[in-house]
């Protein structure tokens, strides 16, 4: 299957909101979630079936609602990605976080422009820069900045900057993109081959051609700059994950499958 690439998402012409701050990256009860899901019943009824059953084990069911809107928003509107996170979260699957995580962490870039901006409008460029420390002050200038340029929903209290600030970058620890628990910093992110290669299937179906899914911007969530994308192409071809065909301007990617489930199923019965 000859697949390719649209870079196309508009997160940047959406206002920032505070959101993030109130559920953040919330990977265990996302894991949760999906090892309980039931495709044959619909989101609704999953949905108010796990609301009803309390399985978050929450002591307080009042923020319950709200998580459950944030699944909702990031990972719930197309079936064939539903069918593909509960393919890796399944019990009988067990798939590795570095597998799933990094999915997880791109789909909720997709429905909150304000965590895919900080990466790519202030992160990336720090690490180009060789900067590897990031400071809550960090985060509170430049989203003063966007706050200035108009870019909010509505104007933010120096209070509520520095809490999303903190939130922000407790949420890219949380997902993998930042290390550490108090001091957080950036470095290289490695993606294991069969993450890249679903990763690569999973954006493949915005994308119009082969070079375009090379230099698709959301490889840059990861810091990952165009020759290290081709590198990844060339080591996952190399492990059998997918084919990748480069001569000149032409670029050629094939998947075994067009179904994001039927490969995550195959990726997780790989050895580790």
């Amino acid at each position: 299957m000859a697949v390719t690439a649209k870079s196309g998402h508009s997160q940047h012409s959406q206002r920032y909101s505070t959101r993030i701050n109130h559920v953040g990256a919330l990977l265990p009860d996302t894991k949760l979630m999906l090892a309980h899901w039931d495709l044959s019943a619909t989101v609704p009824a999953n949905l108010e079936r796990m609301r009803a059953d309390n399985i978050f084990a929450k002591a307080s069911r009042s923020r319950i609602p709200e998580m459950l809107d944030i699944f909702r928003e990031r990972y719930l509107t197309d079936p064939e990605i539903l069918r593909m996170l509960v393919t890796l979260a399944s019990s009988s699957s067990s798939a590795p976080s570095s597998l799933l995580d990094p999915i997880l962490y791109v789909l909720a870039t997709r429905t909150d422009p304000l965590l895919r901006d900080v990466v790519l409008d202030l992160l990336g460029p720090m690490l180009a820069r060789g900067h590897t420390l990031v400071r809550p002050e960090d985060v509170v200038r430049w989203l003063n900045e966007q706050m200035a340029a108009g870019k909010t929903q509505r104007p933010w209290s120096d209070v509520t900057i520095r809490r999303l600030a903190v939130g922000l970058l407790a949420t890219l620890r949380d997902f993998g993109i930042l290390q550490g628990k108090v001091a957080k910093r950036l470095g290289p992110i490695y993606l294991a081959p069969p993450a890249f290669a679903l990763l690569a299937l999973l954006l493949s179906r915005d994308q119009p051609s082969g070079a375009k899914l090379l230099h698709d911007p959301s490889w840059q969530l990861f810091f990952l700059a165009q020759p290290a994308v081709e590198l990844l192409f060339f080591e996952a071809h190399q492990e059998r994950l997918l084919t990748y065909q480069a001569a000149g301007r032409v670029i050629r990617v094939e998947f075994p499958t067009r179904s994001l489930e039927e490969y995550a199923h195959a990726l997780t019965q790989r050895p580790l």
